[in-house]
């Protein structure tokens, strides 16, 4: 059998890691070492982490400062394993977590193919693969959490697996192709994962989706915390230059379609009103659909509580990013030497 590497990089998750840990622990296939690093935590989370090196085959790194990449390429420079399995801090794991993503990595009846250039995602049949998408689902704890989940999170139906772009909180790749690509770009702090997936693909390295292979993690617990992570998420997208169409469609929404129905509300009110419905329709059927399974064991005032909490979300959170998108492309613009130099 092949010798698989967790990693994971962590900064103040003292309060987080036990479950983590836990799960990890339970896994009906042992990970051969878990590598953590730390970017410099104040919490006592290093403490807790040695106080468990011997109930996990941890290996502990502390890199002050490091973002998320920074941690994530030395936890895999450290690793000896042919393959390595990546999560985040905050999240606990299926008990099969690990053995879903492996197998697709493990077969290879088929021969390796792994030099053939492809543009496609594929769904898990008896070939080599060499990245294997998992999937995440969030462990809501109250009424603001489970809205924010079913606005901004996919439910399983939700995913065409020959396009999902896998998270490194659920995702396992063979170490030579993460060194093939140069890893995660490093001049990235947020949207990392999505540069490291476009360099895998483009690379010609095969996809496979373990839609079992599933991390929980919990969604942001409050309007302000979700404001900040869905403007740290927009400014990468400037900086990496992702999903532009997206952000041009945003922009047109919020600052030239809604301008044009509220004048059309007063000039010709049902008109007005249509258009208006139809935009609120668009926006947030979807995640009344994926809220509704959530609503059957709260209560009346929870219900009704959940229910308005999604479209002061799906507002924040659009506003975050319309914020943080050009933040992002202006830094862009000013590091364009940096970002050409880097190995990507």
């Amino acid at each position: 059998m092949v010798r698989i590497s967790l990693i994971l990089t962590v900064l103040n998750e003292a309060g987080s890691l036990p479950r983590l840990l836990d799960s990890i622990a339970r896994q009906t296939r042992a990970p051969d070492e878990v590598i953590v690093v730390d970017g410099g935590s104040t919490d006592g989370t290093i403490d807790f982490l040695h106080a468990h090196a011997e109930r996990l085959p941890l290996k502990i790194i502390v890199q002050p400062g490091a973002n998320i990449s920074q941690g994530r390429n030395t936890a895999i420079r450290a690793a000896t394993g042919d393959i390595i399995c990546s999560t985040d801090a905050g999240v606990w794991l299926d008990e099969h977590w690990v053995e879903e993503l492996v197998d697709p990595l493990e077969k290879d009846e088929g021969g390796r193919r792994g030099d053939e250039k492809t543009d496609s995602f594929l769904i898990p049949h008896p070939l080599s693969f060499d990245v294997v998408s998992g999937f995440f689902v969030p462990d809501p704890q109250t009424v603001f959490e489970s809205a924010l989940a079913a606005t901004t999170l996919p439910a399983r139906a939700d995913i065409r697996p020959e396009k999902f772009l896998p998270s490194s909180r659920s995702v396992a790749f063979r170490k030579a192709a993460w060194g093939k690509v140069c890893g995660y770009p490093e001049w990235l702090d947020f949207c990392e994962d999505l540069v490291f997936d476009f360099a895998l693909r483009d690379a010609g390295y095969r996809f496979a989706f373990a839609p079992r292979a599933v991390a929980h993690f919990r969604p942001r617990a409050n309007l302000r915390a979700f404001f900040k992570q869905y403007y740290q998420y927009a400014r990468g997208d400037g900086k990496a230059n992702l999903w532009f169409k997206r952000h041009v469609v945003r922009y047109l929404t919020y600052l030239v379609a809604l301008p044009l129905a509220l004048v059309l509300l007063f000039a010709v009110p049902l008109g007005g009103l249509g258009i208006l419905f139809l935009g609120f329709l668009a926006m947030l059927f979807t995640p009344y659909k994926r809220l509704a399974p959530m609503l059957c064991d709260m209560s009346l005032a929870d219900k009704l509580r959940a229910v308005a909490w999604v479209p002061v979300i799906r507002v924040a959170g659009d506003i975050a990013k319309m914020i943080g998108y050009p933040v992002g492309v202006v830094w862009r613009l000013r590091n364009r030497t940096r970002i050409n130099g880097a190995c990507r």
